[in-house]
């Protein structure tokens, strides 16, 4: 231990930031004048610029920055100079006072100054440009930094970051410490950005035992919430119980005890037999409760809309066909292909409808001549997406009002909906595109709002990546034998056949590798490096595509990639993207947040469901512009694609993510005019026919393939393995398991 040692200094700024293990680079001002800073390495997450430290650790040397301090812990010591006051409040640390107003505030009171925010805050006054209200937000500011630094302290030891202790306070306030220290696996379910083994890791360090039945409850929650971020709305038994032995490495029988004790629970989980996704013997399906509830109520609400006898728009059920679809040519100067008329009757004629196909083969007129009869004949007709983009593609395309189905929902803080079965949707005829994208929960709350007698009709395409959330929907609906009648759209019109774009994507969608010679919409550029094909990317969205094609990199182009990580996986372009779109300015404020800067003009996206913002929320997926950063506020403003704008305080920004480039999950229901899709052997284990097909399907003009020929082929050859664990299909025929709990 003797060449441990100790040293002190002002955090001048933070260079890199690991969230998920708390490494960080960051340099410090040792006093030692002429400027020169030290750097800092380790675990040093909670700690704020313009903080003084006191650290222990180890001096070492790197062979690219030369000499550094590896600290192994820290404490936070209140500045004593002027400068070292200045920088401090200058930080961003309490909200209201930015660089300007420490200037001002530390020229009038020198080094007293903290010592009157803490006990007189009332003379802050005295400074020029300070009023009452500025002076009562700083003092509280000040009073929840400091709660905030006893939490913050108290975690330090456990490696918990700064924007979860802020969260952790947030939820808590006072009690922080005692849940912390008595209810550790709380924090899981309670607070965002919190899973299982950060709440595990605080729990260890408070002393809760390995083998704890509330532990291993926790884990197998945990476990299960995990399956449904893959899309599952269950896991068979057998397989949960493996993957909690793996998780808590405990044993098997502990693991079965506390499974049954969780089934008791009525807010536990729910155990049912149900047929094997696989086919074979019937399973034990193991749920967590709010997915069964969402389940079991979802396949009844659409046999109740199929089988009642209501019905709110009976003209069509006596309707001369032939007389309706002649009048509805000449208003849409085009005749229906056979099946799209059978949509048509199909949707007008029955309560639920399903409409499926792919690009280019008429489903978006198919959609616009059942509005133009429903209209015709006075019904009230209301149009949804799930996203703000498809929306507004389906206002333009209907020439109608079209909500995403959140705002058409009126959700509320919590996610409650203020439509529902009790107060149904004022609505004839309620039509949904994009389909493909509706989760399990997200389908229950829209299918609970549509009235007894109403219309449904759902349009999508089935062949796409299936939702972000739990759940096949769209593909459980279109299931053989099942009750809800469906149209599959399968002929190429010829305009459409004229587009790069669309035939590739119907190519791959068969297993054929895509054409990419002598088209003027569709192109590959061959790399088979991985970290060559990312820079080829950025260079292909950011200058090759806006300089021939007239697009705006920053609104038209999209690069879109088949994973986050790696050097051609979506956040490490967006990184580049960033730096040739929106570069840093001296003169322009900006925002640095763990590994990420955020500045004016960046094209961002919100990460999770966050009811409390905005209207009626704001959704994973929503993705904006930021048109303004204020440092005095430690706020962040956000344009969102629904012409909302949206306030984030500095602490909230690990909800929004940079979204120059996106993986293709996150690309659901959007369109872009132009889409450059990396595809590289790094990516081999995610490469499947429906992924490139999705990516494919995003662009309404011009597709740039970059990457390698073996990977593309790979993507076109691959089907998708295995179905996700759902029993909607089941239900939907009519089929009730076995309820264990």
């Amino acid at each position: 231990m003797s060449n441990m040692a100790v040293i002190e200094g002002v955090l001048e700024r933070i260079t890199y930031a690991n969230e998920e293990n708390g490494y960080t680079v960051a340099r410090v001002d040792t006093g030692r004048g002429a400027g020169d800073l030290l750097t800092v390495v380790g675990a040093l997450l909670g700690a704020q610029v313009g903080e003084s430290l006191r650290m222990e650790g180890r001096w070492g040397s790197h062979s690219q920055y030369g000499k550094q301090f590896t600290v192994e812990n820290y404490t936070t010591v209140l500045p004593a100079t002027i400068q070292g006051i200045r920088r401090y409040l200058g930080s961003g640390l309490i909200k209201g006072i930015g660089p300007v107003m420490a200037d001002r505030i530390t020229t009038h009171f020198g080094v007293d100054t903290l010592d009157i925010i803490e006990q007189e805050p009332k003379r802050l006054v005295e400074v020029p440009g300070l009023g009452p209200k500025r002076t009562k937000m700083i003092a509280a500011a000040w009073e929840e930094q400091k709660a905030i630094k006893e939490v913050m302290v108290f975690l330090q030891g456990v490696g918990v970051s700064t924007s979860i202790a802020v969260r952790i306070y947030k939820k808590y306030e006072d009690a922080s410490i005692s849940v912390v220290k008595n209810q550790p696996y709380r924090l899981a379910a309670d607070v965002w950005g919190i899973g299982f083994l950060t709440a595990d890791k605080i729990a260890q360090a408070v002393g809760i035992p390995h083998d704890s039945p509330e532990r291993v409850k926790a884990g197998l929650q945990y476990a299960l919430s995990q399956s449904s971020d893959q899309g599952h709305c269950y896991l068979p038994e057998e397989r949960l119980i493996a993957d909690g032995v793996k998780l808590l490495q405990v044993d098997t029988g502990l693991v079965i005890e506390c499974l049954a004790e969780l089934a008791a629970d009525p807010e536990g989980v729910v155990r049912e037999r149900v047929p094997s996704p696989e086919g074979g013997e019937p399973i034990t399906a193991v749920y967590l409760v709010p997915f069964h509830r969402a389940e079991l109520s979802l396949a009844g609400q659409l046999r109740r809309l199929l089988k009642t006898g209501e019905d709110r728009m009976p003209a069509f059920q006596g309707v001369d066909w032939d007389k309706a679809l002649a009048w509805l040519a000449t208003r849409t100067g085009a005749d229906l292909a056979p099946e799209q008329e059978e949509a048509v009757r199909l949707a007008l004629s029955r309560k639920v409808a399903v409409l499926t196909g792919g690009p280019g083969c008429g489903k978006s007129f198919t959609v616009r001549s059942i509005v133009e009869l429903a209209r015709a004949k006075k019904a009230k007709v209301v149009l949804a997406a799930p996203t703000g983009r498809a929306a507004k593609r389906l206002a333009e395309l209907t020439g109608a009002e079209a909500s995403t189905v959140h705002r058409l929902l009126e959700l509320k803080p919590g996610g409650d909906a203020a439509y529902d079965r009790d107060r149904p949707l004022d609505a004839d005829l309620v039509v949904v595109d994009e389909a493909s994208m509706l989760d399990l929960l997200l389908a229950n709350k829209l299918v609970k709002a549509v009235a007894p007698g109403a219309h449904l009709l759902l349009v999508g395409d089935v062949d796409q990546l299936p939702s972000v959330g739990a759940g096949e929907v769209l593909s459980d609906l279109l299931a053989e034998g099942g009750p809800v009648p469906a149209v599959r759209l399968t002929r190429i019109f010829r305009q459409a056949q004229q587009s790069g774009v669309v035939t590739n994507a119907h190519r791959i969608n068969a297993g054929q590798p895509p054409l990419t010679a002598g088209l003027s919409d569709f192109f590959l550029f061959v790399e088979d490096e991985t970290e060559d094909a990312g820079k080829l990317a950025v260079d292909v969205a950011a200058r090759r595509i806006p300089a021939k094609f007239g697009l705006n990199a920053r609104r038209d182009v999209q690069v879109l990639a088949p994973m986050h990580r790696g050097p051609a996986g979506a956040g490490h372009l967006n990184g580049l993207l960033q730096q040739a779109i929106t570069p840093g300015r001296p003169d322009l404020p900006e925002k640095r947040f763990g590994g990420r800067v955020f500045r004016v003009g960046d094209k961002v996206t919100q990460i999770r469901n966050n009811y409390d913002k905005g209207e009626n929320g704001v959704f994973n997926g929503t993705i904006g512009v930021v048109t303004a950063l204020d440092v005095d506020e430690q706020k962040l403003t956000v344009r969102t694609d629904e012409d909302e704008e949206i306030g984030y305080d500095f602490d909230e920004l690990d909800e929004l993510a940079h979204a120059y480039a996106m993986t293709i999950h996150r690309s659901q229901g959007s369109e872009y005019p132009a889409v450059v899709i990396p595809v590289t052997n790094s990516a081999w284990m995610m490469l499947q026919r429906n992924l490139l097909y999705t990516a494919v399907t995003r662009a309404r003009k011009l597709v740039v393939l970059v990457g390698s020929r073996k990977a593309i082929g790979q993507a076109v050859r691959t089907v998708s393995a295995g179905r996700r664990c759902t029993a909607l299909d089941f239900r939907l025929r009519g089929g009730s398991g076995e309820d264990f709990s």
